[in-house]
């Protein structure tokens, strides 16, 4: 994705990063739409990695076939389950400059993509999240998640004094090199890693920029909402521990530097020409 503006810049580059389990019946449908949202719109280099999350079923058929298809496509499968686990996995070996993901649902419109991102590229902001609790967030989806979401926000402002407004919100960015720094501190590999992260950030003076988003429920959504809370429940006690104790202070944390760029249009692919095997990577 090393790819140069006309002035002979290196252009700065991004890789989305889509967690998968299980999802053979929506995944070519899902990537082939931000494949083609992605070329079509996004002024930047890219890379779409699809990480498949010990599936049994033809996920990982389907994510090799679309890196043959796609010339943007990144497929890796890890053999343990966990959407944090992924997301630590590909993050931390990425060379883009700024990382991000988003749910294969696409629940979240895609138009507010270029938005999470810009102020990471730009050197405003460390970390972007798409927001469904912000006053300007479109959200259509039932009372009991609408109540769970509400409700898990409010007792990380009361427990953790947490200032962002949506945790568990699909959609998120942040400067890879900040992740690096962040990442040997981050224990959780399931649903509470987006907190993790999100707190760490905070308790280390890195800015968060938030992105009102339109957002539609997923009927099919797998999420296991009263296993998922119990350990949110665990993750933020241990949290709270881990602020008591200083633990989370990270040294060295890479600071913001403001450094503007100018989005040119791209001229040559951002990853290997299709059919290429480096589009592969198995992870055990």
């Amino acid at each position: 994705m090393n790819e140069t503006n006309a002035g002979g810049v290196r252009q700065r580059s991004v890789e989305i990063v889509v967690p998968v389990y299980n999802e053979a019946h929506v995944l070519a449908d899902s990537i082939g739409r931000l494949h083609a949202h992605l070329e079509e719109s996004f002024p930047f280099p890219f890379r779409i990695t699809v990480a498949d999350n010990a599936s049994t079923d033809d996920t990982w058929y389907v994510a090799t076939d679309l890196t043959l298809r796609l010339p943007h496509v990144h497929a890796v499968r890890l053999e343990q389950k966990g959407r944090g686990r992924a997301l630590n996995h590909v993050w931390s070996r990425s060379d883009a400059d700024v990382v991000a993901y988003m749910d294969v649902d696409l629940s979240t419109g895609l138009e507010a993509f270029l938005p999470l991102v810009a102020p990471l590229l730009s050197g405003h902001s460390d970390l972007a999240i798409g927001s469904r609790l912000h006053r300007q967030a479109a959200v259509v989806r039932g009372t009991k998640r609408e109540f769970v979401s509400r409700s898990y926000n409010l007792l990380l402002k009361a427990g953790l004094g947490a200032r962002f407004s949506d945790a568990q919100c699909g959609f998120k960015a942040v400067r890879t090199d900040v992740f690096r720094a962040l990442a040997p501190h981050i224990e959780d590999t399931a649903w509470f890693f987006d907190t993790e992260l999100l707190v760490l950030a905070q308790r280390n003076r890195l800015r968060v920029h938030e992105v009102p988003v339109d957002w539609t429920d997923d009927p099919d959504s797998r999420v296991d909402i009263v296993r998922t809370a119990v350990d949110d429940l665990k993750g933020m006690g241990r949290m709270l521990r881990a602020t008591l104790t200083g633990r989370t202070r990270v040294p060295a944390v890479p600071r913001r530097t403001s450094t503007p760029q100018v989005p040119a249009a791209r001229t040559s692919p951002a990853v290997q020409p299709t059919g290429a095997t480096t589009h592969l990577e198995y992870a055990s």
